[in-house]
């Protein structure tokens, strides 16, 4: 139990991680960020918010060193910090995916296996 408790730490600032993509908009900017680098006017337009709201968003994702940022002339691009971003982003979709296949035709949850070829659901 003690080598368990000790090892507590080891998960220390994940939740942040997590908290930051709970966002719907900052989860939406990493993952058009994930498709290409965009300024901070292109993500504006694309997600139909202020640039003052862009920037708060990228300022988080930032500190956490989930986007990096190029600056470019007047325009400063930004990306995804590394391919660990993309994992995130790519695994949390592919659950996504995963639960959404276990929902039935009126949007409730059924067991793997019910309703797959048998015809014991009611």
């Amino acid at each position: 139990m003690s080598g368990l408790r000790r090892r507590i730490p080891e998960v220390a600032g994940i939740s942040e991680i997590f908290r930051v993509l709970g966002d719907e908009t900052r989860c939406r900017v990493v993952y058009l960020l994930s498709l290409e680098e965009l300024c901070t006017c292109e993500l504006s337009e694309i997600l139909g918010i202020t640039m003052p709201a862009v920037s708060h968003h990228l300022r988080l994702l930032k500190a956490l060193r989930l986007v990096k940022a190029r600056p470019l002339g007047k325009h400063v691009f930004y990306s995804l910090a590394d391919d660990h971003v993309m994992s995130l982003i790519r695994v949390a979709q592919e659950h996504y995916e995963e639960a959404g296949q276990l929902l039935d035709t009126k949007g409730t949850e059924r067991g793997v296996g019910e309703g797959e070829g048998d015809d014991t659901r009611a």
